[in-house]
């Protein structure tokens, strides 16, 4: 895991450097597709920087004042970035609208030079940023994903530009890519959002899932099912099984074999026999229905 963090490293000093390159050569070209550019590129060096002692934290061990371990920190990293790139492409929009109205001169051969440095350097810095499986991760990678289309657009532009003497192309191409970064932007912040909100995540079934552990033979009736992620990677699993088997060893083992295959690796099972209620409302119907079973 140790990868990510130097790769978010990597990414974070090739992406600080190259932002301030480009905000010069935005200056100098007077073009707002490179300006915006710069600015979008100088919120995700920041939010990489944020996300890398982020990343960090999250390797941290559980303790306890973080009984779960730090791995939240990471989606706090991916959330701080993605606001970051939504309130960005959102002033780049504004920006753009206004040189649309009000055109201005702008230096076409400096701008296809900037253009295609700059998809080499975001190509590198997307290359190396490509493993990891963590959100946060995405989000970077996403960036620099994001960075080399931008690049890519604005190098077609410059190109149109110089030969067509089209000035608006410029801020057109920056809505773009805006809009674009907006939109993902947003996506990403509705997945962070689902795991703030504790909601199950989304390659689990819970009734698949329980009708999975009720084909385990000794399992006679199971309910409080809860299933939550910490980081989209780490799924977290309790629930109340009755049953009449002695060995209970055995019976949990099985049951933690079936949840690894939901990608669920810590559960918390708590059992009961048939003569115990169990104290929920909800559970109520169910003894009700086992009860009917007794021979005594």
């Amino acid at each position: 895991m140790k990868k990510t963090e130097k790769n978010i490293l990597i990414a974070f000093i090739l992406n600080i450097t190259f932002s301030i390159f480009e905000f010069l050569g935005g200056l100098f070209t007077n073009s707002v597709a490179i300006l915006s550019d710069s600015l979008h590129d100088i919120g995700d060096a920041a939010s990489i920087g944020i996300s890398y002692f982020l990343e960090k934290k999250s390797k941290q061990k559980p303790n306890e004042k973080y009984t779960y371990g730090y791995l939240r920190y990471s989606i706090l990293g991916a959330f701080i970035t993605t606001t970051i790139l939504a309130v960005g492409s959102t002033i780049v929009i504004i920006e753009s609208i206004k040189r649309i109205i009000n055109p201005v001169e702008v230096n076409y051969s400096g701008m296809i030079i900037f253009a295609i440095v700059g998809v080499i350097v975001n190509l590198i810095a997307s290359i190396v940023t490509k493993e990891g499986d963590s959100l946060n991760q995405k989000s970077v990678n996403l960036h620099m994903f994001e960075d080399v289309l931008g690049w890519i657009v604005v190098l077609i532009g410059s190109i149109l530009m110089k030969f067509t003497n089209i000035t608006i192309l410029d801020p057109i191409m920056s809505i773009g890519v805006a809009l674009f970064i907006f939109i993902s932007s947003i996506r990403n912040l509705k997945e962070i959002l689902d795991l703030f909100l504790e909601k199950t995540p989304k390659d689990i079934d819970i009734n698949k899932l329980k009708n999975h552990l009720k084909e385990i033979k000794e399992i006679e009736d199971i309910h409080h099912v809860h299933v939550w992620s910490m980081d989209n990677i780490n799924n977290y699993a309790t629930l109340h099984i009755v049953t009449n088997s002695k060995n209970h060893n055995e019976l949990k083992h099985k049951i933690r074999e079936e949840m690894e295959e939901y990608g669920i690796n810590h559960v918390t099972i708590e059992i009961e026999n048939e003569k115990e209620t169990c104290d929920d409302e909800s559970c109520n119907v169910k003894e009700e229905k086992i009860h009917h079973h007794h021979h005594h």
